[in-house]
C-alpha cells in the first residue's frame, strides 16, 4: 500500500462549502499540507510545465499520521440483535448460489458467527460450526463455474450432526440432491445470533469474500427436509423462518430486505452489482422492473470497492472570496508524496467570468484507478525521468479497480466510486509512455485547455458534470459559452439534457473533445458519487454486459450508448464518435466550408491549410478518438463541415455500432471515409451556435510554440466571437 494518500468526500466543492480529507499515513512523523491551484498538469519538459501555485490557506499545516485500513470484496452484513432468540435445538441455513471461482479458495454464502454455509478451498460445498471443524460435500464433487446451486446446511445440536447437501437448479437442468450428514460432537455452545454476513465469513472481520450470484439466502430455526431444502421456494410464512433475504427488492438500493418475520434488512457492503439475471431467468424479459423476480440475485465478486469510509482527518472550507478553478492539496511526509485534486466552482446562481468549463468528472470517475495493460517499465521510467506522479493503479489494484477493469472472475467492474483514493486523477499523472507527446489523458489532458486560458489572459469558472446532474441547465445557462474538456464520454440523462437545454437557450456549446456524449450512466440513488455503467450490446468496450443485465439498477433505465437511447452526439454537438486508434495524432485540412461567410471569421488571420500538425497529445490536434459528422445520426442540415483530419494510421478502425457487416456500415459510405475528425459549426435557432473540434488530442495542440500556433489562434477566434452577446442568425435555405 502507498506510505501516504487520501481521498475527498467531493470532487467538486462551491465557496463557503467544506471539503473534507480522509488520510492513511504508515508513518510515525506527522505530515505536511499544501494547497495549491493547479495551472498545468502535464509534467512533460517539452510542454509548459507542471505547474501549480500555491495558496495561503488556514490548512497548510502538519497533522498527526494514522492508518486508515480498508478491504475489497462485497457482502452483506446484518445486525441481528433486535430478532428473537432461538426456540428450537437446529439451525439451517440455505440459498442458490451460481459461483463463478469456485476453485479459488474458502469463501464464505452465508455465516451466522456459529454455523456457516460456503465453498470450501477444493470447491465443495462446506459447512462450519464454530468449535466443531469444517465439514465438505465431497460425495456431490466439485462446483462448476457459472452454475446454479441449490446448497444448505444444517446443524441439529441435539442430536450432534452437521447435513450438508447441494443440488443443480437451473431453469433447464434439476440435478440429483446429494447429501450427507457428518457427526458434530462436543460442540459446547448456546446458540446466540448478533450477526449474519452473506458473500463472505466473519472472523470477525469480513474474510473469504464470494464471487458469484447468490439468491434467496434463508435461515430457518429448525432441521429442514433435504427435499424442501434442494427443490422449493422459500416459504415465508413457515414459522420456523429466522430470515428470508429477498434480493428482488429493492434493487436500486444499498440494502438487502428481509421478507421474513424480523424485517433483518441489512446494507450491502462494497456495492455489489443488482439487476443480474436470477435462478428463474426466463429471457422472456429484459428489464428488471417488469420481472423483478427472475432478477432477484445479487453478484458479489472479492474485488468489488465502494465506500471505504475513512474518517475525516481536517476539514478545507473554500472561502465565500475562492476562485473558481482546479486546486490540489499536497501531503507530504518525508520523500513521501500524494495529492487530493478538487475544483472549485463558483457560488451557486453566480457567475464570475463569460466562460464556463465543464469538466467530466463523472468520465473521470469510471475511469478510476484503470490498470491499464501497458504499465510497466516504460511507464516507471517516464515517471522517474520527468518527476512526475510516481503511483499508478497498475501497481496499486487495491484501492480497486476502474469500469475499464475486469473483476477476478472475469466479469466486468460495472461500478466505480470516488471514496477511495483515485490514482489517476492525481496531477502529473501520465497515462501513455509513448515517444510522442505527453500522453495524457482526463485530467491531466484537460489542463492543456486551462493553462492555454489562463496564458491567453481568460477569467472562467469550472462546474463539473456532477452539478449539471444535481442542478440540471440553470448550473450554466447564464454563460456566454460552454466548453468541454477533451473526453466528456459518460453522462447521465440529467447531464446530457443541461448541455441540451443551454443549446436551446441560445447558448455557445465549444465542444473540444472526441468520443463524447458516448455511454449512458447512472448515479446511485443513495450515494451520489457511485456510478453505473451498463455496457449494452455494442460500441467501443473492454467487456459486456450478460443478455438481460442492460438495465441500470441505480434508476432502472436502459444502459449502454446514448445512440442506443436515441440520442446521439450527432444531434447535440453536430458530430459523434467513429472512429479509434492508437494514440496517435494527425492533422486536419480545410474544407471549402470554412470560407463559407457564416464561419470564416473563425480562421481570421490563419492562412494554413493544415491545421494542427502538432501538439502534446500524439503529436497532432486529430487523433486517437475521433468523431465526425453525419446527417442520418443527427448532425444539423446546417451544419458547417469547416476541416476534416487525414492521415491516420491503419491502426484506427470504425466503431462497431456502425458496422452492419465487415463490407457494409449504416453510413453506406466507404469505410475510409468513417475514419475521421470533422470540425463542424452551426448556428440554433435561439440565436445560439455550437462549434466541436471532434478528436480528443486537439488541446494538445494549444501549448505548441508556447501557445502561439494555428490551433490556439483558431479557438481564440472562436472564444471571441461566442462571448460577443451579439446573437447569430440561423440561416434561411
Amino acid at each position: 500500500m502507498l506510505p501516504i494518500t487520501a481521498y475527498a468526500n467531493r470532487l467538486s466543492v462551491r465557496p463557503g462549502e467544506p471539503l473534507e480529507i480522509k488520510v492513511s499515513s504508515q508513518s510515525t512523523q506527522p505530515y505536511n499540507v499544501q494547497l495549491t491551484r493547479v495551472v498545468c498538469a502535464d509534467p512533460n519538459p517539452e510542454g509548459p510545465g507542471w505547474k501549480e501555485i500555491p495558496i495561503d490557506a488556514d490548512i497548510n499545516s502538519s497533522y498527526p499520521s494514522r492508518f486508515q485500513s480498508h478491504h475489497l470484496g462485497s457482502y452483506v452484513l446484518v445486525d441481528t440483535r433486535s430478532a428473537p432468540s432461538l426456540t428450537h435445538s437446529a439451525l439451517t441455513l440455505t440459498t442458490l448460489i451460481y459461483p463463478t471461482t469456485p476453485v479459488k479458495g474458502l469463501q464464505g454464502v452465508i455465516d451466522t458467527g456459529f454455523l456457516s454455509l460456503g465453498i470450501d478451498q477444493d470447491g465443495y460445498v462446506s459447512g462450519s460450526v464454530k468449535g466443531g471443524g469444517q465439514f465438505s460435500l465431497e460425495k456431490f464433487g466439485n462446483l462448476c463455474e457459472r452454475e446454479w446451486y441449490r446448497v444448505f446446511c444444517s446443524y441439529d445440536w441435539t442430536a450432534e450432526v452437521v447435513t450438508l447437501g447441494c443440488a443443480a437448479h437451473s431453469t433447464s437442468v434439476r440435478g440429483a440432491l446429494i447429501q450427507e450428514t457428518f457427526p458434530c460432537p462436543g460442540v459446547d455452545l448456546s446458540p446466540e445470533i448478533t450477526e449474519v454476513s452473506v458473500a463472505c465469513l466473519l472472523d470477525p472481520e469480513a474474510k473469504a469474500f464470494f464471487n458469484g450470484k447468490i439468491e434467496a439466502p434463508c435461515i430457518y430455526n429448525k432441521s429442514v427436509d433435504s427435499l424442501m431444502a434442494a427443490h422449493t421456494e422459500v416459504q415465508t410464512g413457515d414459522p420456523a423462518i429466522y430470515a428470508a433475504w429477498d434480493f428482488s427488492l429493492r434493487i436500486e438500493s444499498d440494502t438487502a430486505v428481509d421478507a421474513g418475520p424480523n424485517e433483518l434488512h441489512g446494507p450491502l457492503h462494497n456495492i455489489p452489482t443488482r439487476a443480474v439475471r436470477g435462478a428463474s431467468w426466463s429471457g422472456n424479459e429484459m428489464c428488471w422492473r417488469h420481472a423483478p423476480d427472475e432478477y432477484a440475485a445479487i453478484h458479489f465478486h472479492d474485488d468489488d470497492a465502494g465506500d471505504f469510509q475513512w474518517e475525516t482527518d481536517f476539514t478545507f472550507k473554500v472561502p465565500h472570496d475562492f476562485k473558481s478553478g482546479f486546486y490540489s492539496i499536497n501531503l507530504t511526509s518525508g520523500h513521501d508524496k500524494d495529492a487530493i485534486p478538487f475544483y472549485v466552482c463558483p457560488p451557486k446562481g453566480i457567475r464570475t467570468a463569460d466562460i464556463c468549463v465543464v469538466v467530466p468528472t463523472f468520465t473521470y470517475i469510471v475511469y478510476g484507478n484503470y490498470v491499464r495493460f501497458d504499465y510497466g517499465e516504460a511507464w516507471e521510467q517516464r515517471a522517474l525521468d520527468w518527476n512526475a506522479y510516481p503511483h499508478s493503479p497498475g501497481a496499486h489494484p487495491e484501492y480497486g479497480l476502474s469500469t475499464y477493469n475486469h473483476h477476478s472472475d472475469g466479469s466486468g467492474v460495472g461500478y466505480s466510486s470516488r471514496f477511495r483514493p483515485l490514482l489517476n486523477l492525481r496531477p502529473g499523472y501520465l497515462i501513455f509512455p509513448h515517444d510522442v507527446g505527453s500522453g495524457l489523458r482526463h485530467v491531466q489532458a484537460d489542463t492543456h485547455l486551462l493553462a492555454w486560458l489562463e496564458h491567453c489572459g481568460y477569467s472562467y469558472d469550472i462546474v463539473t458534470d456532477e452539478e449539471l446532474h444535481m442542478e440540471g441547465v440553470s448550473t450554466i445557462q447564464d454563460y456566454p459559452t460552454v466548453l468541454t474538456g477533451t473526453h466528456p464520454e459518460y453522462h447521465t440523462a440529467e447531464s446530457w439534457q443541461a448541455f441540451a437545454d443551454y443549446k436551446a437557450l441560445g447558448g455557445r456549446l465549444c465542444y473540444l473533445g472526441g468520443n463524447g456524449f458516448y455511454w449512458r450512466i447512472a448515479v446511485h440513488p443513495e450515494t451520489p458519487g457511485i456510478l453505473e455503467i451498463r455496457r449494452a450490446e455494442s460500441g467501443i468496450r473492454v467487456w459486456a454486459s450478460e443478455p438481460g443485465e442492460y438495465y441500470n439498477a441505480f434508476d432502472g433505465h436502459y444502459g449502454g450508448l446514448w445512440t442506443r437511447n436515441a440520442r446521439p452526439p450527432q444531434q447535440l454537438v453536430g458530430v459523434g464518435f467513429t472512429s479509434q486508434g492508437d494514440f496517435v495524432g494527425s492533422y486536419y485540412r480545410k474544407n471549402p466550408d470554412a470560407d463559407n461567410p457564416r464561419a470564416s471569421w473563425i480562421f481570421d488571420g490563419i492562412e494554413d491549410k493544415i491545421l494542427g500538425n502538432f501538439g502534446l497529445s500524439g503529436g497532432g490536434a486529430a487523433g486517437f478518438e475521433v468523431d465526425r459528422a453525419e446527417p442520418r445520426f443527427g448532425t444539423p442540415s446546417n451544419a458547417l463541415i469547416l476541416a476534416s483530419s487525414e492521415g491516420h494510421s491503419d491502426f484506427f478502425m470504425a466503431v462497431p455500432e456502425e458496422m452492419m457487416t465487415p463490407l457494409a456500415n449504416l453510413a453506406d459510405a466507404p469505410m475510409d471515409e468513417l475514419i475521421r475528425s470533422d470540425m463542424v459549426f452551426f448556428e440554433t435557432l435561439s440565436g445560439g451556435a455550437v462549434f466541436s473540434v471532434g478528436s480528443i488530442t486537439f488541446c494538445g495542440s494549444l501549448p505548441h510554440n508556447n501557445f502561439d500556433n494555428n490551433i490556439s489562434a483558431l479557438l481564440r477566434n472562436v472564444i471571441n466571437r461566442f462571448i460577443n452577446p451579439d446573437p447569430f442568425d440561423y440561416p434561411i435555405s
